[in-house]
């Protein structure tokens, strides 16, 4: 198989990886009230293990991204697919919620981090057209991961204890996973190694380095706004099954919410990967950030499951959508040598992002018995994240490398 064809190997590869890892991450939300019934922990103290997970997201992405860019991105997946599955096996038999706070947060988010900073880096060095379609359709795995693994995970904890779907779950990530970090490999521009990373990356004579453009601002902008995007749709995320429980609808039922976000998610992140490409990256970004910012809180609009299903295939489709579009506007405008570096430092300040939600929504939901508040203030910092984006300018051009039409 030539370059050509296996870069849509590379693309298969890191949507799977990315489907089972942010899944089995996510199966938490469905176990939130299953586990807080067993063991009379808190919502918001169970809702914490997902924000210190977020947090170790954080913390790893750009360690994990810049140990891909000097080892290859296989050992560093791999490495992520173990941290995640023993986590979950772990996490599953602590009896304490201190030590599930402790365990669940840093070992499977820091696995997580391993797999997709690394994957969306490796795959925009494989394209240099169609890239936005290409990372979209990475990032399409972890669209597929509501329709695939949350339904799992409900179904397991409906019929064993929470413990023994966690498990059960740990396993799986481990069986499919491994197998398929496998064949992950590094870029052909960038297969040489990192001792030439320049000529491969087809950088300016005077490159930038990576403390250069970690200071830079094009580089700032982007994380802030990806910050702020990702503290929008974080808690109507992690919390809307809840929330729909709170409504009345019975827990399978809400959860196929979820499924439904995904499915439109799905849709979005390939529609906006087909309009990143057309008419740019940044200008679609922007766009769909506006429309997160007023889809938020048209949860609080949502009643019986019907109108649930409405507002969610909406959110679904704008938040999943922006997501892959940081990746390609990374590669637009740095070196592709530090590609691992720079799109883990966005993964970052994501990751710092989504850790908001989980915690600030449960503390919302244990002092008011509403959830009244995490939607109206995921609209103001919808709001955050649009005025940011348009501060972006485009950094300094480099030559660019040699097209893999």
């Amino acid at each position: 198989m030539n370059d050509l064809q296996y870069r849509w190997a590379i693309v298969a590869a890191g949507g799977l990886l990315s489907c089972v890892a942010i899944g089995s991450m996510f199966a938490l939300p469905v176990f939130l009230r299953p586990i807080s019934e067993a063991t009379g922990w808190t919502i918001a103290g169970v809702s914490t293990a997902m924000t210190i997970g977020f947090l170790a997201m954080a913390l790893g992405s750009m360690a994990w991204g810049s140990l891909s860019d000097r080892f290859g991105p296989r050992a560093v997946v791999l490495a992520g697919a173990v941290l995640l599955a023993a986590g979950l096996a772990l996490a599953s038999r602590m009896t304490s919620l201190l030590a599930f706070q402790v365990v669940f947060g840093i070992v499977v988010g820091g696995g997580t981090a391993a797999i997709f900073a690394p994957m969306m880096a490796c795959v925009t060095g494989w394209f240099d057209t169609h890239r936005s379609l290409a990372v979209s359709l990475v990032s399409a795995g972890m669209g597929m991961a509501p329709m695939t693994m949350s339904p799992l995970a409900a179904w397991l904890v409906s019929v064993y204890d929470w413990r023994s779907a966690m498990l059960l779950i740990a396993g799986l990530a481990l069986v499919l996973m491994l197998p398929v970090a496998l064949l992950v490999r590094r870029a052909p521009a960038l297969a040489a190694g990192p001792a030439a990373p320049a000529a491969a990356a087809g950088a300016a004579p005077a490159a930038l380095t990576v403390g250069q453009v970690l200071r830079s601002p094009p580089f700032i902008i982007l994380l802030l706004t990806n910050f702020f995007c990702c503290a929008t749709h974080a808690g109507p995320i992690f919390h809307t099954v809840s929330y729909a429980v709170t409504c009345g609808i019975p827990l399978l039922a809400a959860v196929s919410i979820y499924s439904v976000e995904g499915f439109a998610g799905l849709g979005g992140r390939i529609a906006f990967g087909l309009l990143g490409d057309r008419f740019g990256a940044r200008q679609i970004l922007v766009l769909g950030l506006l429309v997160q910012a007023f889809a938020a809180p048209a949860f609080l609009l949502a009643r019986d499951l019907g109108s649930f299903y409405a507002v969610a295939a909406v959110f679904g489709f704008i938040y999943a959508g922006t997501m892959p579009l940081y990746a390609a506007i990374a590669r637009e405008n740095f070196p592709l040598h530090m590609m691992g570096t720079v799109i883990g430092g966005i993964a970052m300040a994501g990751s710092l992002g989504m850790s908001t939600g989980p915690l600030v929504g449960g503390l919302i939901y244990d002092m008011t018995d509403s959830y009244r508040w995490l939607y109206l203030g995921a609209w103001g910092t919808g709001m955050g994240a649009v005025l940011i984006a348009l501060a972006f300018r485009p950094a300094a051009k480099t030559r660019p490398a040699p097209a893999m039409a």
